[in-house]
């Protein structure tokens, strides 16, 4: 399911726009969740990473798109920023914040359809460069470069950030598969570790940051050679 997001100060145009987005995704065969907001404030107040797209009008009267989208980029690398303006000259400081596209008012279906096949794109070459954990009753989107490692507790993992520590109820081979063809191994049992993370592997220990892992002797072998693997490829 795609989540997006609609933030536009006009009605008439934001009622267009969702319009447009249900035509997309029945013609597709996509699934949507849409959540419109008529004021750049709404979105940009304690902001959660949890939408794959985001329409921004970029004049709105209390706080313009530009000031919104940097906010959205301080808490989210990833989603797709798409500007919507009436004059593309507007559009051109996209790259502050790294806006994907922009569309211009009035818009035609057309027009849009060209962008949102882009965007969707960018959705799903993106999609496995993060995923879903629950932080007390809020679902985050945590990118795979931020987690460390992660841990098996009982039943539970535990995925570890610079920041943050996420539960989530699931086995590692549930997350091994989650993140196949993303640089994570296998060091032990319990852990399963970042290979950007990592800055030194000392005899049986794995370090990242202040983190000391086990690197057990039966894993050692394979988790060396898919270290070695990693940094040969240039990651």
């Amino acid at each position: 399911m795609l989540s997006i997001a609609v933030v536009d100060d006009e009605q008439a145009f934001s009622d267009a726009l969702c319009r447009m987005i249900r035509q997309f995704a029945a013609k597709e065969n996509v699934e949507v969740e849409i959540t419109c907001f008529r004021d750049g404030l709404d979105i940009a107040d304690e902001f959660r990473s949890r939408w794959d797209i985001i329409f921004l009008d970029i004049q709105m009267e209390h706080l313009d798109g530009l000031a919104v989208a940097r906010r959205i980029r301080a808490c989210d690398t990833d989603v797709v920023l798409i500007f919507v303006t009436t004059m593309a000259q507007y559009a051109i400081n996209g790259y502050e914040v790294d806006a994907f596209d922009y569309i211009l008012k009035p818009l035609s279906y057309p027009q849009f359809e060209l962008r949102m096949l882009k965007a969707v794109k960018e959705v799903e070459k993106k999609a496995h460069s993060y995923v879903y954990l629950k932080k007390y009753s809020d679902v985050v989107k945590v990118s795979t470069d931020d987690i460390l490692y992660i841990e098996v507790a009982g039943h539970t993992l535990r995925y570890v950030t610079d920041g943050e520590t996420y539960e989530r109820r699931a086995t590692i081979g549930d997350a091994e598969k989650e993140l196949a063809g993303l640089p994570f191994a296998r060091c032990s049992l319990s852990f399963l570790v970042n290979l950007k993370r990592i800055d030194r592997v000392s005899g049986d220990t794995v370090l990242i940051g202040p983190h000391q892992l086990p690197l057990s002797r039966n894993r050692k072998k394979e988790f060396l050679q898919a270290f070695s693997d990693f940094l040969e490829a240039g990651f």
